[in-house]
């Protein structure tokens, strides 16, 4: 299935500022509980409807209002409306979102962006088992590239009366219950350090290319971005959260590389380092820096 949670650890370069993702913003828990619930009700109501309506490729199966099945449909018509929390209300990543306040809500619409945009017009729902409390759903979706269909699996659950969408497994559901809203802080920044490495990476990979067709001579970012061996957003921390450096020697034999949080302990926190040792090997080194660039 299009995972909100992986997307949304890819895709939070993105800086489009969305209100529908406030809408319900300045509710408490239990306001916004029940506001979800009535969404829910309201969204089993509103799939009869569809139902009726529908005269493009859609569900190839019956499909009960409030069931398993459902719940998916309203889940992803609800990303594709770009109503992300609503859409999270219908998972075991509750607890991580009903808490946010409108700043932190508006914060976050930007790494949801993109989410939207790839989620179909219809959902191809194909498959639906309940067994007790438990149910499984199958559906021909985008897989996470958003480049082509997949058969994929989606696992739910009954609370009470409704349907909750398993897109967290039970030990991540498990720190999302006791991190409550700081998961989401958390998790982008675990998710900024692994890309600023991988940046850091394909920096090296990048200097390779460049001193194999320049005799050894390596180059400033400028440089290996025009020449296409790093992407353009290297140069701001939009897409990454972010800063990155290269100090080149004047002999252009000899460089360093740096990735450096944006935002300290909110964008990143670890400070890293790239050198080369004596067989021209990347060394990457990793430091709690105090937001500072790290030096050789």
């Amino acid at each position: 299935m299009i995972d909100p949670i992986r997307l949304f650890i890819r895709r939070s370069s993105l800086a489009v500022l969305m209100a529908s993702f406030v809408v319900f913003g300045a509710c408490s828990p239990a306001a916004s509980q029940n506001a979800a619930n009535a969404e829910i009700k309201t969204a089993a109501n509103t799939a009869l409807v569809d139902r009726v309506a529908e005269t493009v490729k859609g569900a190839t199966i019956d499909i009960t209002a409030g069931g398993p099945a459902d719940t998916v449909r309203a889940f992803y018509r609800h990303l594709r409306e770009k109503r992300f929390r609503d859409a999270l209300f219908l998972t075991n990543l509750r607890p991580a979102i009903e808490s946010l306040n409108d700043n932190e809500l508006k914060e976050f619409s930007l790494d949801f962006e993109a989410i939207a945009g790839q989620v179909p017009a219809e959902i191809e729902i194909n498959g639906e088992i309940i067994t007790g409390e438990t149910a499984t759903v199958t559906a021909n979706l985008p897989n996470d590239d958003g480049d082509k269909k997949e058969l994929q699996t989606i696992k739910l659950k009954k609370e009470g009366e409704f349907w909750i969408i398993l897109t967290a497994d039970e030990e991540t559901a498990k720190t999302i219950k006791a991190e409550g809203k700081n998961y989401f802080f958390n998790l982008r920044i675990q998710t900024h350090e692994q890309e600023a490495k991988r940046m850091l990476d394909r920096i090296f990979k990048a200097q390779l290319a460049h001193s194999l067709q320049n005799g050894g001579l390596y180059a400033d970012m400028p440089t290996l971005i025009s020449g296409g061996l790093l992407p353009d957003d290297i140069k701001t921390s939009e897409s990454t959260g972010y800063n990155f450096a290269i100090d080149l020697a004047g002999d252009k034999k000899k460089y360093s590389a740096t990735a450096t949080p944006a935002e300290y302990k909110k964008s990143g926190v670890q400070s890293f380092l790239i050198v080369l040792d004596a067989k021209g090997r990347p060394a990457i080194s990793a430091k709690d820096n105090g937001g500072k660039a790290l030096r050789p």
